[in-house]
């Protein structure tokens, strides 16, 4: 059995891929991570661990739904509102600083910032669809 020695690196630039066997993998992230992230093959079974940093207070121009699984939010610093979409109905899921929050799997889901935020997400991404808000 190999051991490898722990190593440091950031999360924004570095993503962790929590694997379906049990190993978790740093995973580099280019400017073209996020518009080649269908062609990933290799991300798509377990769990993407990402975090952003949102500088601006804004809306999301997309929903976004994630069919194969739930996704967890940590919100680490700031202010955001999760708008779930059930059925015809929108339900906010107000998150602050330290808060967390669960969204099911098959939700549409967008978000509004009202701080500069630092939010962690773990996701399961495989058939992830988005649409214009």
């Amino acid at each position: 059995m190999t051991v490898s020695s722990p190593s440091t690196f950031d999360l924004i630039n570095t993503y962790i891929h929590l694997q379906d066997g049990a190993d978790a993998v740093p995973v580099a992230v280019g400017e073209d991570f996020w518009a080649t992230i269908g062609t990933r093959t290799d991300l798509h079974s377990g769990r993407l661990v990402t975090l952003f940093r949102i500088q601006s207070t804004d809306e999301w121009v997309h929903w976004e739904m994630h069919p194969a699984g739930d996704e967890v939010v940590c919100l680490l610093s700031g202010a955001i509102d999760l708008i779930l979409q059930e059925g015809e109905h929108e339900r906010i899921l107000e998150l602050r600083s330290r808060a967390a929050g669960i969204i099911s799997r098959g939700v549409w889901h967008r978000a509004i910032v009202h701080a500069p935020s630092d939010v962690l997400f773990i996701t399961r991404g495989a058939g992830t669809q988005l649409r214009p808000v």
